[in-house]
């Protein structure tokens, strides 16, 4: 056991390293949540105003201590045409009824639904969020005419600096934590860069370039929207898409913390904290969001592992704008982007890619297509749901071929089919195919020891089937079935008719 003096130092330095990784990854998040702002036609104010609320809101009572949430840019996309369409205000109801459903889905415990989603669409969603936050950062590389007002790359001198600066960013990254590591590598990595660039005075794209965050703190905002069913229906449709992407991408992030740690979250924890924290988002007029992996990425590598971590960059964030917007504002875009290019490298999932021609090709075509769609569209449920459809039906087709029988008559003239594989809705017309009701003698008995009907299509063709040997004047009987297939059957009552053969030796399917 550890010494009270040996306790109290790992308390402090753990309390250390968190406030460092909070500070750092406040950071990275000023950026990023602006830009996302941006896209959503909002002001960036709002969206560093509900990037404050929601880390608060999840660091404290969340079920994934160490992952951050904020404004984030899958939740932007889905609600730029309710934006220009009809106003801020109706975002932020759309919000609230958001954080309402999501609330709501915690509390039936439907976050465990997230353990069905398979690897390969996991390493999809990672490879291409990685390329999301890679993509988002290119847009840094740009630059605004004074007079057209159209933005352009960079290029000659000023596209050399961003660069050199980048590579230096990076540089420290990888290469301070060799030599200490009483200090996270991405903060030292921005405060070196940022102090080269303002005491050196290199001209390069700053933070206050993109937009001011000068400001105050959110207050309590009302949505300002007619209560009626009208307004409902308008806003719905948005809130439950925003609900959906939101704990998406927060359930997959939480798995990735997961597997980072070594430890475990809780989904319908997080699922609760995040409809908090939206729902607080929304009634302060603050725009939506869900765990942000960029982020979280910084913080982990920045050893903060605790609430605390997300605790400092929340209040960080309220104090960069109300009382440190001028500096921040001087930061160099290139060091956060140096380091949000870390961050790319180090959540690409690489592996992923030396596995590849050991991978079944459906995982494979999984895998890929979730990336490309996530990239492309940055829709992140419907990235998910088609990887989970597609293994799904892959699953169900490889199963539906495995179903087969072994054949025998007994000594009394009885004809046994031993079925082995499940009987679903993907292996009844092979099922069907194995039987010859025709040349069968008067019994005819199926035997499911080493099998089991699984849905309603397999107790559909088991009553075919027994019709099928009726009109020949036959009796068809089952053995062996396993108690859930008969309940099954007690639950269909009238629709399916066969005969169950009651056997005092019977085993489950499953057993030995």
């Amino acid at each position: 056991m550890l010494s009270v003096r040996a306790y109290l130092a790992q308390y402090q330095l753990n309390v250390k390293n968190e406030i460092l990784a909070g500070l750092t990854t406040a950071l990275a998040l000023v950026p990023e949540v602006v830009a996302f702002a941006l896209l959503a036609h909002i002001s960036p104010l709002v969206g560093i105003g509900s990037a404050f609320i929601i880390c608060l809101v999840t660091s404290i009572v969340g079920g994934r201590p160490g992952m951050i949430s904020g404004a984030a840019g899958s939740v932007a996309v889905v609600i730029v045409s309710l934006v220009v369409q009809h106003g801020p205000e109706y975002l932020f109801a759309a919000v609230v009824l958001m954080g309402l459903i999501q609330v709501a889905i915690g509390v039936l415990r439907f976050g465990k639904f997230i353990r069905l989603v398979p690897q390969p669409v996991v390493f999809g969603f990672v490879n291409g969020l990685a390329l999301i936050i890679f993509m988002a950062q290119l847009e840094q590389f740009k630059v605004r005419d004074a007079l057209t007002g159209q933005e352009h790359w960079l290029t000659g001198p000023p596209l050399l600096l961003m660069l050199g600066l980048v590579g230096l960013t990076m540089l420290i990254v990888y290469l301070l934590p060799r030599l200490t590591k009483a200090v996270p590598a991405s903060l030292a990595a921005i405060i070196v860069t940022s102090a080269l660039v303002l005491l050196g005075g290199l001209d390069t794209k700053s933070v206050g370039d993109i937009a001011s965050i000068r400001g105050g703190l959110p207050q309590l905002h009302l949505p300002q929207v007619p209560l009626s069913w009208a307004t409902l229906a308008l806003v719905a449709p948005y809130a439950l898409i925003m609900a959906l992407v939101g704990l998406t991408e927060s359930l997959l992030t939480l798995t990735v913390v997961d597997e980072m740690t070594d430890t475990r979250g809780r989904g319908n924890q997080d699922c609760v904290a995040q409809g908090l924290a939206n729902v607080a988002s929304g009634l302060t007029g603050g725009m939506g969001g869900c765990a942000m992996i960029g982020q979280t990425m910084v913080n982990l590598e920045s050893r903060g592992r605790g609430r605390l971590s997300g605790v400092v960059a929340a209040v960080a964030l309220a104090l960069f704008v109300a009382v440190g917007a001028g500096l921040i504002e001087r930061l160099p875009l290139a060091a956060l982007v140096g380091v949000m290019f870390t961050v790319v490298i180090s959540t690409f999932e690489w592996a992923s890619l030396r596995i590849l021609r050991r991978m079944p090709r459906t995982d494979v075509l999984v895998m890929l297509l979730v990336t490309v769609v996530t990239a492309v569209s940055q829709n992140l449920a419907l990235a998910v749901l088609l990887g989970v459809v597609i293994s799904a039906l892959a699953f169900a087709w490889e199963n539906a071929k495995r179903i087969r029988a072994r054949k025998y008559v007994d000594a009394a003239g009885v004809k046994h089919y031993e079925l082995f594989g499940p009987l679903f809705f993907g292996s009844v017309q092979a099922f069907a195919e194995k039987f010859e009701p025709a040349a069968d003698p008067q019994q005819v008995v199926i035997d499911f020891r080493d099998s089991r009907v699984a849905d309603m299509s397999g107790l559909d063709a088991l009553h075919k089937l027994t019709e099928r040997y009726q009109r020949l004047g036959k009796t068809l009987h089952l053995r062996h079935l396993s108690p859930d297939c008969r309940q099954l059957l007690r639950n269909a009552g009238a629709l399916v008719e066969v005969n169950i053969l009651e056997d005092p030796e019977y085993r489950v399917a499953t057993d030995a």
